[in-house]
């Protein structure tokens, strides 16, 4: 399998203070662009660490079930 680079951010911010999320766009060395969606998760520090455990979960379950 080849070598895989999983490209991620985060960072916390008041719920109340956030207006909009837009996805992040990438450079791929060939020239080529990708785009990441970038996700909201909302509630308290255990719930956010519950639904991102979840999530990363299912994200390596829908998009690579054979790793």
């Amino acid at each position: 399998m080849a070598n895989l680079a999983l490209v991620y951010g985060m960072r916390l911010f008041p719920a109340d203070e956030l207006s909009e999320i837009t996805e992040a766009t990438l450079q791929l060395k060939d020239g080529r662009t990708a785009r990441v969606t970038m996700h909201l998760i909302e509630g308290s520090k255990e719930e956010i660490e519950k639904t991102l455990r979840q999530s990363v979960d299912a994200f390596f379950d829908l998009h690579y079930p054979g790793i």
